[in-house]
Order: structure tokens, then C-alpha cells, then sequence
């Protein structure tokens, strides 16, 4: 493995809805872990996180992984890549393709805080 590059997914934030879905350039990356920190979840809210390539010739993207309900306190980790060992809501076992999108889904209006990390390793 490379150097590890790291990139702002989302800031650390209050949000009330689902946010503009952010896509990364991993045209150099082989493996990817997302680090979701939620850090404030007063009425329990709720937010999946999902992990789509992006086709940049169709704009076609494709679900890679879909993480389970975030819905307190406390740190998430999904993982992508070729040699990891598949966990539905966790870990998919994919290459990583040049272009991802991530995108947090919220359930409701209720607010809730977190901050998304990228750590990628070439």
C-alpha cells in the first residue's frame, strides 16, 4: 500500500435533512474506509450512509455498499475493497472504482451531528 491519502467527506455538522452527496476522485485508491462520527443525537434520529460508483462517461452510478442505520453516539466504519471480507452494512468486498458518491440518508427531520471521513490507501 501507498501513501494514505485523506479527504472531508462532510464536516462536522448539525443536520435536519439529507445533504448534497459528495463525490471523490479515487482514481489512484485500492481500498477505502469511511469514518462516520456521530458525535450528537439528541431526539435518536437516523441516517444510512450509501457508497455508489460513478460510470463518469453515463453519470450511471451503482450501489457498492449500503451502511446500517446510524442512530446514536459513536463511530461507524465501512470499508471497500478487493481482499476485505464482505459484512452486509459494513464491508464490501469490491474494487473501488475511480469515481464514488457518498451520500447520507436521513430518515426524518430530527437533528443530528457527525462528520465523514475518507481514509483511501493506493
Amino acid at each position: 500500500m501507498g501513501t494514505p491519502q485523506i479527504k472531508t467527506v462532510y464536516e462536522s455538522a448539525a443536520r435536519v435533512a439529507t445533504p448534497t452527496a459528495v463525490e471523490l476522485d479515487m482514481s489512484t485508491v485500492r481500498g477505502l474506509i469511511l469514518v462516520v462520527d456521530c458525535t450528537a443525537d439528541p431526539v435518536l434520529a437516523s441516517v444510512v450512509f450509501n457508497v455508489d460508483g460513478v460510470d463518469p462517461t453515463s453519470g450511471t452510478a451503482w450501489t457498492i455498499l449500503d451502511s446500517t442505520a446510524v442512530d446514536g453516539v459513536g463511530t461507524t466504519i465501512l470499508r471497500i475493497g478487493p481482499e476485505m471480507t464482505a459484512s452486509a452494512g459494513a464491508t464490501a468486498r469490491d474494487v473501488v472504482p475511480p469515481v464514488v458518491r457518498v451520500t447520507s440518508v436521513h430518515a426524518d427531520a430530527d437533528s443530528i451531528t457527525y462528520s465523514v471521513a475518507a481514509h483511501a490507501a493506493t
